[in-house]
């Protein structure tokens, strides 16, 4: 039978969202080292993509398990399951763009695509630093405030790569699979928004 606890574990909690931040920062920069080498080394790349995808699967379950041996947690235990949710999604995410990029046997990357990983890369580093400052409640609006920036940059280069696409090539099966791939890179920088956003409930509601 599970113990149940009564003392909020502050610590555990925190540290289990700033690994999972950190995580995500992580699976970002391994989809820029892809972006930049594939199709060289891309099998590398993948199985780290994959692994990094596992463990944030591993540290949301780690989150999950303990809210659920926990009685009293540092904040609302629904905030708590979409909090961890939300960084694994962006984990998620990358992990299939990555997959598109290799299953579609992509020989040249677009420099479009390349923007848009290193957007995804600076909005969870951005994010990263969000959530070191939970603890706390700390304001964290600046950082909140530049991944949004960031995200209005990758809707951006989202439309100009997809209209690119349909500008400059008469391949219907490349501009398919091209126009998958820019999508599943935009979705990977919602993502992040999304966990920005779901932060932000959470410090507002707690300040």
């Amino acid at each position: 039978m599970a113990r149940i606890t009564l003392v909020p574990q502050r610590k555990e909690f925190f540290e289990l969202f700033n690994q999972a931040a950190a995580n995500a920062v992580a699976i970002a920069r391994a989809l820029v080292d892809l972006l930049a080498q594939a199709p060289n080394g891309s099998e590398e790349r993948i199985r780290d993509i994959k692994d990094l995808e596992h463990e944030g699967d591993r540290l949301t379950h780690e989150v999950v398990g303990l809210l659920n041996r926990t009685f009293v947690t540092p904040f609302d235990r629904d905030d708590m399951y979409r909090l961890a949710g939300a960084l694994d999604d962006i984990c998620d995410h990358v992990d299939e763009a990555a997959g598109n990029i290799v299953g579609y046997g992509v020989k040249e990357i677009h420099p479009a695509a390349k923007a848009q990983g290193d957007v995804i890369l600076r909005a969870a580093s951005k994010l990263q630093e969000a959530v070191a400052r939970l603890e706390g409640f700390k304001d964290s609006s600046r950082q909140l405030m530049e991944l949004r920036e960031l995200e209005d940059e990758g809707d951006r280069l989202n439309r100009e790569a997809v209209s690119e696409l349909f500008r400059t090539s008469d391949d219907a099966i490349s501009i398919i699979r091209w126009k998958d791939i820019h999508e599943q890179l935009e979705e990977a920088v919602d993502a992040c928004e999304n966990a920005a956003d779901v932060l932000e409930a959470i410090v507002v509601k707690n300040r």
